[in-house]
């Protein structure tokens, strides 16, 4: 009777979570089938109510799981006389600082197996259970087996409000000063002792085993993949994945290939394919954007209506939506109106957008997407000649306004320019034409998340011919390459095929002319470069390259062929891509928008003046998640 009344009173401690935990042996039963038990526990079956062994001591750690970081907001007895470390010292934390030898270190033991400490991340921020084996460490440095079982706490609509930690806690028996291999993760399946101590059955002879292995290999997997892995372009990563058994798991991890994914192409462009992930996988993905083996052109018909009908407006995509605003309507008459087509409905039609106010009517400007919903809208002609405004807009506001932003000495009124942004925040303005025919070949940047956004120029010693039509990309997060154009030569204005490349991080930035190397095709003699045009596409692919067609070309040439140039290479090449499917007859860069990284949506058609909006053509990069992989 006073067992069972003790056991009932654990459980209320336990689910009210205000008391510490009472942890009990029995020590009889310890001293009865020890070895059994564990045997029985390697499932770590839980009775309902009841997170504890009655014969181990069982450590308990419940987390908030809606602060940052999920920091913890108590501990019991048992996880203070496990690991050493006080109450206040843990609360507050993430527990990752169990996985620190020393408490004044910066970063976990190489040891800690990085894969596990992939999935505990996955698990908590999907608000799934945990459970497995992870090596952590005392206060004193006493490497431990973490035996963790984690448990999402939802509330009465389904929210995740506390994660429960469940630990058995057991000594490793690591030397820690001779093994330079993290042995943990070739042993981390072997049985506990009757003790419950962890105690490898073959740890001395894996020492020996890998002594004469390649030095690289007796690294850790952490201190492979952060230090090594992750320096590695993709491309590289998947090389390196054919050296070794161990090498190849570790390069087929979707935690290391992301890192890998995230170092190469930064956050902002790893955040936007996170979707595609979903069913492709980070490895299946890299690889087509890398090889572009799935690349192909796509027709899709869509409802709605962009009317009245119009010719040089701009459009551009905020996720999966493709905004279009402005452009030139019957008799040069500019429009002001705002048009959104939502790729993630059923049935996507064009719809127009009901905004509190409008910039003035225009055509020949430029919109260009900010983080998120943002849109940004700067120059073109207007009613009364050109224009250097600019204007924001929230697409996910409750009533989406149009908002001007003022703030120190704007750009020259101007049409037929090229922007776009970095960062996420910053619109960069290039080149156009000014009311009086003169071309341009300034660059201005404007912060757009300070609180006062001001304009500034990019002060070069040197700068590319004037021009207009031309096409700006970034890559390398603050590269900037120019193509194309209507360029000033001489006493003559003509089609421009050379490239320029910036880089705006750098102190003193500086415009150069991209050289070619002399790469023929296969059947050819001469280098590949694209015919000169102006007003044409320019794809930032994610991994960096630059995909150019369409746009006003002389000649015969034909505008849907398309070229691939990765200007990051020490002698960058063009290279001709011949795409399966039906591509458009006409392109233009004011009318293409690149959704989700992957997805290269060409806005209709033409007929003379008449265009068709009804009709899009998709250059898809990777394979689509709604095909059969």
């Amino acid at each position: 009777m006073a067992m069972a009344k003790e056991k009932e009173e654990d459980e209320e401690e336990v689910q009210n979570c205000g008391k510490r935990l009472k942890c009990m042996r029995n020590d009889e039963e310890d001293d009865g089938g020890g070895e059994a038990v564990y045997e029985e526990e390697s499932e770590l079956p839980l009775k309902p109510g009841i997170f504890f062994y009655p014969t181990t001591p069982t450590s308990f750690v419940v987390s908030d799981a809606l602060e940052p970081d999920f920091p913890v907001i108590y501990v019991n007895k048992v996880f203070e006389i496990s690991t050493g470390y006080r109450a206040d010292e843990a609360l507050g934390r993430n527990c990752r600082f169990l996985q620190y030898r020393d408490p004044r270190a910066q970063r976990r033991h190489p040891l800690v197996d990085p894969v596990v400490v992939s999935e505990i991340r996955r698990c908590l921020e999907e608000g799934v259970e945990f459970q497995g084996e992870l090596l952590n460490f005392r206060k004193d440095g006493t490497p431990l087996v973490n035996r963790l079982r984690l448990a999402p706490i939802h509330d009465d609509d389904g929210i995740v409000t506390h994660v429960i930690g469940i630990q058995l806690f057991s000594e490793a028996n690591i030397d820690l000063n001779r093994v330079s291999y993290p042995v943990f993760k070739e042993t981390c399946s072997q049985d506990f002792d009757k003790n419950g101590k962890y105690s490898p059955k073959s740890g001395q002879s894996l020492y020996s085993q890998h002594q004469e292995m390649c030095g690289i290999l007796q690294l850790s997997d952490e201190v492979l993949a952060h230090n090594i892995l992750s320096r590695l372009t993709p491309r590289d990563v998947a090389s390196i994945g054919s050296v070794c058994r161990r090498i190849r798991q570790l390069t087929k991890n979707e935690h290391v290939r992301k890192m890998v994914c995230q170092n190469a192409w930064g956050k902002e462009v790893t955040g936007t394919l996170e979707l595609m992930t979903k069913k492709l996988g980070w490895g299946r993905l890299t690889r087509e954007l890398t090889t572009l083996e799935a690349v192909c052109w796509r027709k899709l018909t869509v409802g709605g209506a962009v009317e009245p009908s119009r010719c040089n407006f701009s459009a551009c995509a905020a996720g999966n939506r493709l905004v279009l605003f402005g452009g030139e309507g019957v008799d040069m008459q500019p429009m002001d109106d705002t048009f959104v087509l939502n790729l993630d409905a059923k049935n996507p039609e064009w719809r127009r957008v009901s905004v509190k106010s409008s910039p003035p009517g225009r055509w020949g400007h430029t919109l260009s997407c900010l983080n998120g919903s943002w849109l940004v809208v700067f120059g073109g002609c207007g009613r009364q000649g050109l224009l250097n405004d600019v204007f924001v807009l929230d697409l996910d506001a409750q009533q989406p306004t149009w908002r001007e932003v003022c703030g120190g000495t704007p750009p020259l009124p101007r049409s037929w320019h090229s922007s776009c942004t970095i960062e996420g925040s910053k619109l960069v303005v290039s080149g156009g034409c000014t009311d009086a025919g003169v071309l341009l070949s300034d660059t201005y940047l404007l912060d757009l998340t300070t609180d006062n956004p001001t304009w500034r120029e990019i002060p070069t010693s040197w700068a590319p011919p004037s021009r207009l039509g031309h096409s700006l990309s970034v890559y390398g997060r603050t590269k900037l390459l120019m193509f194309g154009g209507l360029a000033k030569s001489g006493h003559l204005r003509l089609r421009s095929g050379e490239t320029y490349t910036i880089d705006l991080e750098d102190e003193q930035p500086q415009w150069r002319q991209l050289e070619y190397s002399a790469f023929t095709g296969l059947a050819s003699q001469s280098a590949v470069v694209p015919p000169p045009r102006l007003d044409h596409v320019a794809v930032s692919m994610p991994c960096g390259r630059i995909i150019i067609f369409g746009g006003s070309i002389a000649g015969l040439h034909s505008p849907s062929q398309l070229f691939l140039l990765d200007p990051s290479e020490e002698k960058p090449s063009w290279r001709i891509l011949n795409v399966p499917g039906q591509p458009p007859k006409f392109a233009w860069g004011h009318s293409t928008c690149v959704v989700g990284g992957t997805r290269v949506l060409v806005l209709g058609g033409h007929t003379g003046e008449e265009w068709i909006l009804n009709e899009l053509h998709e250059l898809c990069l990777a394979s689509r998640q709604d095909s059969d992989l």
